[in-house]
């Protein structure tokens, strides 16, 4: 149990500007007459998968097109300021990784890095009291009180083996896996909450290899299935890797279990991406109707703009957007891309409050965040804490709160208005957080999600592995996003990194048989 708080916090940490960049739009190219230009790479969706796949293949010297349906880049990364203010309305920090470092250090923005104080714990809101989890092990757990003596003696020797039933037959779900390591009292106060914050999933129907494979695989890894012979294995390899592909010296550092984000917020990264792709590169307000594969293997699209019908003709198409939006379309070049109808989006609205420090139970709020199990009667999933994780996100004598609400076991929340929601948000705020008779919040930011998180339910990783199969009889065509590598933003930024690297591989691949020598020359670089 001391090691097993240790290694889930380390294992599995990864998480939610200026105005946003709005590059101009592309006219409409409707002319029957002229046959648009061929392009190395088309990017479908500038969140921070195909914002930084686009980065890594234009750096390389590929001639790169981005589109986003929407009118700014950046997906569902949406960050905002009022001059006073500075919040997210989607993802809201990230866990740094030397592939972030060493895009934020290309993109020029690593001056704007900032990161949360390490030692700030997570809490849980428990039978009307805040617990924190502990940061420092095994010291901390003497008197952490959020598990009773004979829960943290289950989890304890289930930790290391010795109270554990071996894996069933069948796959497990979250609940499953993790009672049966750590026993129900561990599960329900501490991981159905993260469960709740991270995925705003259900436990009872995520797959806990396919949800959270790093924490499946420890039992695979261990002499005896039990997660801390597993973690101090994997703790080795994690050394290992650092040893074998060091960051360069140039790129930012970091401390262990710090979290990071930019100064003006999350979307600086797809922002400052648009800005080095410049107008030629990135096409906003544009929607993907229609894509197929021409006789000579590269692939037409067509998008619907406001200026008329745009289209768009690659060598190699990448379509990073949710998995819901446009999975007909993608249809029509790999049929089992309808299979993405499967995966389930819950709404959750993330709404932005601030309240003045003396409304608080506690005015400094020493930590990043506050989750609420499902058996506290709170309806909010979870609330970071904003202002005290990164500087100028509030003015002095604020705190300002960032709150999750909604998801697979609660869906009802699409179905209320901006000001129910709010009411919602404002009554778990008064439970966990504020004194008796605090008044309104300031609202600043109220945005529902209808369809926010990929749930990783059973039968997630056999609907991945059609997808694959579909892949391989349309090469260059390549399907990704957060239903496929994981939903942190670390893993969204790793994914652009890779499938730059299988793109420019199939191009001078497709060039060499060809008879085309360099097609695209990559500029030296330290490997992450």
């Amino acid at each position: 149990m001391l090691a097993t708080l240790a290694c889930i916090g380390a294992l599995l940490r990864g998480s939610a500007v200026p105005a946003p960049t709005r590059v101009h739009q592309q006219r409409a190219r409707v002319s029957a007459s002229a046959s648009p230009p061929v392009r190395d790479c088309l990017v479908v969706g500038s969140g921070v998968s195909g914002s930084v796949l686009a980065h890594y293949l234009h750096s390389s010297g590929a001639d790169v097109l981005l589109t986003e349906a929407r009118d700014v880049v950046g997906g569902n990364i949406i960050s905002r300021t009022d001059g006073e203010f500075t919040w997210e309305e989607g993802p809201n920090s990230f866990q740094p990784t030397p592939t972030v470092m060493r895009t934020a250090y290309e993109l020029g923005i690593a001056d704007d890095l900032v990161f949360a104080d390490p030692s700030l714990p997570p809490w849980v809101y428990f039978r009307g009291e805040l617990y924190a989890l502990p940061k420092n092990l095994p010291g901390d757990l003497i008197n952490f009180n959020l598990l009773s003596w004979p829960g943290k003696i289950r989890a304890g020797l289930g930790a290391v083996g010795l109270l554990l039933q071996p894996p069933p037959e069948k796959e497990e779900n979250i609940r499953e896996f993790v009672t049966r390591h750590l026993g129900e009292e561990t599960f329900l106060r501490i991981i159905d909450p993260f469960v709740s914050g991270v995925y705003a999933g259900d436990p009872n129907k995520l797959s806990m290899r396919a949800a959270l494979k790093k924490i499946f695989r420890l039992q695979t890894l261990g002499f005896n299935g039990a997660l801390v012979p597993g973690a101090l294995v994997r703790f080795e390899e994690i050394a290992q890797e650092k040893k074998d592909n060091p960051p360069a010296p140039e790129w930012p550092t970091y401390k262990a279990g710090e979290l990071g984000s930019f100064r003006k917020g999350l979307q600086t990264m797809p922002n400052a991406v648009a800005a080095e792709l410049g107008d030629e590169r990135v096409a906003l307000g544009h929607k993907l109707r229609a894509v197929s594969r021409e006789s000579d293997g590269t692939y037409t699209a067509t998008f619907q703009t406001a200026n008329g019908e745009r289209v768009v003709r690659a060598k190699t198409v990448v379509s990073t957007a949710p998995a819901h939006a446009i999975a007909d379309v993608l249809a029509e070049v790999v049929p089992e891309a309808k299979r993405l109808h499967d995966i389930y989006y819950p709404p959750v609205a993330a709404v932005t409050v601030a309240y003045p420090k003396e409304d608080f139970k506690n005015p400094d709020l020493p930590g990043f965040g506050s989750l609420n199990p499902r058996t506290e009667g709170v309806r909010t999933l979870g609330t970071i804490w904003s202002s005290s994780l990164f500087p100028g996100r509030a003015p002095p004598g604020y705190n300002l709160l960032l709150n999750y609400i909604g998801g697979s076991r609660d869906p009802q929340i699409a179905e209320l208005t901006t000001e129910e929601i709010i009411a919602e948000v404002h009554k778990g705020c008064q439970q966990v957080l504020l004194k008796p008779n605090a008044p309104q919040p300031k609202v600043l930011g109220c945005r529902v999600w209808p369809t926010a998180i990929p749930q990783y339910e059973f039968g997630h990783l056999e609907l991945l592995e059609e997808l694959e199969q579909g892949e391989a009889r349309a090469p260059g065509f390549y399907l990704g996003g957060n239903y496929r590598t994981g939903v942190a933003f670390g893993d969204c930024v790793q994914f652009g990194f890779d499938q730059a690297e299988r793109v420019k591989a199939y191009l001078e691949e497709t060039a060499a048989s060809a008879g085309v020598a360099g097609a695209i020359v990559a500029p030296a670089a330290t490997s992450p």
